[in-house]
C-alpha cells in the first residue's frame, strides 16, 4: 500500500503514463479484429471510438481497450501499458493468417486535459469544446499533430494522444502524481476501469460492467470467448459487478486487495483507486452482488468502507445504438 496526500487539484492538463497503444494495419485489419474483439469493428468510423475487450476461450478478459479508426485499413487500440506487450503477442499468433500487421506504440504521449488549456490546443492544432456535451462521450477529433478522445466525467475532459513528431517536452503540461490522481479519480467516478496485468485472465467482461458501457456487441458474429460472454448475459449468470466504494483511509490499496465483511469474509477485490478531495480513498472493486442485496458492513484492511452509487444503470447498452445516437 502507498500513503498519499489529499488532492484538490483541478484536471488542467497532465501527462498520463498508464495507457499505451497498439496499431493494427493492413487490408485484413477489420476482418482480423472482428474475429478477436467484442466490438463491432465497423462502428469505429473515425468519429465513434467504441469500447472493446479481448477474451480467452473461457470468456476471461485479456485486456479491455478503446478502438479508434485512424485511417483506411488502420486501427488503434488504447489499453493499459501493462498489457500492451502481452496482448500484442497473443494477437500476433492469429494475425499471421491475415494481411494485418500489429505494431506496439509504447512511446506515444498521452495528455489528459479539461480542454481549457488554450496553449496546448494551439500547439497541437486542436479545437476542443469547452462545454460539457454528454453526447460527445466516446467520440474523437484530431489534427495533423494529434487526436483527442472525449472521456466521461462530471468535468469535461479529453484524452489527447500524439507521437514523437510533436515535441512533448515543449508542452506546458503537468507531470506529477497529484494531477494524474485527479484524472484517475474522474475515471473511478465515471465507473470506468482499465484492466491491468495483475488481473488479466480473471474477470468476465460483465464483471467490469462492460456491457453497460457499450463495450460488448451482442449482435456481431463470433469472436474468441463470445459463447461464454453471451451465455453469462442471457442466462443472468453474472454474480460479480464493478462497484464504487469509499474508504476511510489515506492509504491507496494494491490492485487485487480484498474488501471484506465484519466476519473477515472476502466479498470483493480492488481494481483501481484514487485519493479524493477530503483525503480519503475512492475505488472501483469487483464485488459479489450479494453486497448490494444484503446491507453488510464493509472493510478494507480494517478501515471502514461504504458503497457509492454508480453513475449509470447496469443494463445492456448496444454499441450499435450508441453509434447511431452519437452520429445522429
Amino acid at each position: 500500500m502507498a500513503t498519499v496526500t489529499s488532492s484538490n487539484a483541478a484536471l488542467g492538463s497532465v501527462r498520463l503514463t498508464h495507457l499505451a497503444a497498439l496499431d493494427v494495419k493492413g487490408t485484413d485489419a477489420e476482418k482480423f479484429l472482428q474475429g478477436q474483439t467484442s466490438a463491432q469493428v465497423s462502428l469505429a468510423d473515425g468519429h465513434f471510438a467504441p469500447l472493446t475487450c479481448f477474451c480467452t476461450p473461457k470468456g476471461r478478459m485479456l485486456a479491455n481497450a478503446q478502438l479508434l479508426r485512424i485511417g483506411d485499413e488502420h486501427y488503434r487500440l488504447l489499453l493499459s501499458t501493462t498489457l500492451l506487450d502481452s496482448l500484442a503477442t497473443h494477437l500476433k499468433k492469429f494475425a499471421a493468417f491475415y494481411k494485418a500487421e500489429l505494431t506496439t506504440l509504447p512511446n506515444l504521449t498521452f495528455i489528459g486535459t479539461d480542454g481549457n488549456d488554450q496553449a496546448l490546443n494551439d500547439q497541437l492544432g486542436l479545437n476542443l469544446p469547452e462545454k460539457n456535451f454528454p453526447e460527445q462521450i466516446g467520440t474523437h477529433t484530431g489534427s495533423e499533430q494529434a487526436f483527442a478522445l472525449r472521456y466521461p466525467g462530471e468535468t469535461p475532459r479529453w484524452l489527447v494522444c500524439f507521437d514523437d513528431a510533436v515535441h512533448a517536452d515543449e508542452l506546458s503540461v503537468s507531470d506529477d502524481d497529484t494531477h494524474r490522481n485527479a484524472w484517475h479519480l474522474e475515471d473511478i467516478r465515471s465507473g470506468l476501469a482499465w484492466l491491468t496485468e495483475a488481473q488479466q485472465d480473471h474477470f468476465l467482461p460483465q464483471m467490469l460492467n462492460w456491457e453497460a458501457l457499450g463495450g460488448i456487441s451482442f449482435k456481431k458474429g463470433c469472436y474468441t470467448g463470445q459463447e461464454v460472454v453471451a451465455r453469462a448475459h442471457f442466462r443472468g449468470q453474472v454474480k460479480k459487478r464493478l462497484l464504487p466504494v469509499s474508504v476511510e483511509t489515506a492509504t491507496l490499496p494494491q490492485i487485487g486487495a480484498s474488501l471484506t465483511t465484519g466476519e473477515d469474509k472476502a466479498v470483493g477485490e480492488v481494481v483501481a483507486s484514487a485519493v479524493n478531495e477530503q483525503g480519503g480513498i475512492e475505488l472501483l472493486a469487483v464485488m459479489s452482488t450479494k453486497v448490494i442485496e444484503e446491507t453488510v458492513p464493509l472493510f478494507l484492511a480494517g478501515a471502514p468502507a461504504a458503497l457509492l452509487p454508480l453513475p449509470y444503470t447496469i443494463e445492456r447498452v448496444d454499441p450499435e445504438q450508441l453509434a447511431v445516437r452519437l452520429n445522429g
